[in-house]
C-alpha cells in the first residue's frame, strides 16, 4: 500500500521528478513547500501526457470518467467554483461528488493495472462519505497524508487517448485551512 510520503523521495513511475512536483505546487500561492506538503508517488505504467489538477482555492467538487466496465479514462477537479480542465478523457455521465462546507478529501484508493491503466478509484471524504468509480481489478493502491491536517490539493499523473496511465496525490492545506466555497 501506498501512503503520503515526504517530496524527498525518488520520481514517479510516470516520470514526474520531485523538482517539477516542487515547481506543481510552488506555482499556486498558496501552497507553503513545508513539512505539512507531502506526495503520494504515483502509481501505474505512466506513459502518455502528464497532467496536474492544482488550482487556486479548496476543492469543492470530483468528476471520473470510466470506461464501461473497464479502467478510469477522466478526472475534473472542482475549485471554489470553477472546474479544472479534464484529465483523460470524457465522455458520458461523469460520478460526481460535490462537497459540504467543511469537507475535503482525506484519503484515495483504488486499483491499478502495471502494465496499462487506473482501473478503480475511491475518494473519501472527512465526512465519512466517498465516490467510488471504475472495477476493482489487479493491484492496490492507498494514498493518505502522514499529517493529520491536511487534505488533497490536487492529483497528478499521466493519460493516454483512452485513460488514466498513472495517478499520484498531493497533500497540503489552504491558508485559511477550512473549505468556505463548497456549496452546502
Amino acid at each position: 500500500m501506498e501512503g503520503g510520503i515526504d517530496i524527498e523521495v525518488p520520481a514517479p513511475q510516470c516520470q514526474l521528478s520531485s523538482a517539477l512536483v516542487y515547481k506543481l505546487v510552488s506555482h499556486y500561492h498558496q501552497y507553503t513547500i513545508s513539512d505539512s506538503y507531502t506526495y503520494s508517488p504515483a502509481v501505474g505504467r505512466g506513459t502518455g501526457t502528464t497532467f496536474s489538477t492544482g488550482a487556486d482555492g479548496c476543492i469543492t467538487a470530483i468528476r471520473v470518467w470510466e470506461r464501461a466496465n473497464a479502467y478510469i479514462s477522466g478526472f475534473q477537479l472542482r475549485y471554489n467554483q470553477i472546474w479544472s480542465p479534464v484529465c483523460g478523457v470524457a465522455f458520458a455521465n461523469p460520478q460526481e461528488i460535490e462537497l459540504w462546507e467543511g469537507e475535503t478529501i482525506v484519503q484515495v484508493s483504488g486499483k491499478y493495472n502495471p502494465s496499462n491503466y487506473v482501473y478503480m478509484v475511491v475518494f473519501v471524504t472527512s465526512k465519512g462519505r466517498f465516490l467510488t468509480a471504475g472495477q476493482p481489478f489487479k493491484v492496490s493502491f492507498n494514498f493518505y497524508s502522514t499529517n493529520p491536517d491536511t487534505e488533497l490539493r490536487m492529483l497528478s499523473g499521466c493519460f493516454d487517448r483512452n485513460g488514466i496511465t498513472s495517478l499520484g496525490a498531493h497533500w497540503g492545506s489552504e491558508n485559511n485551512g477550512n473549505n468556505p466555497a463548497a456549496p452546502y
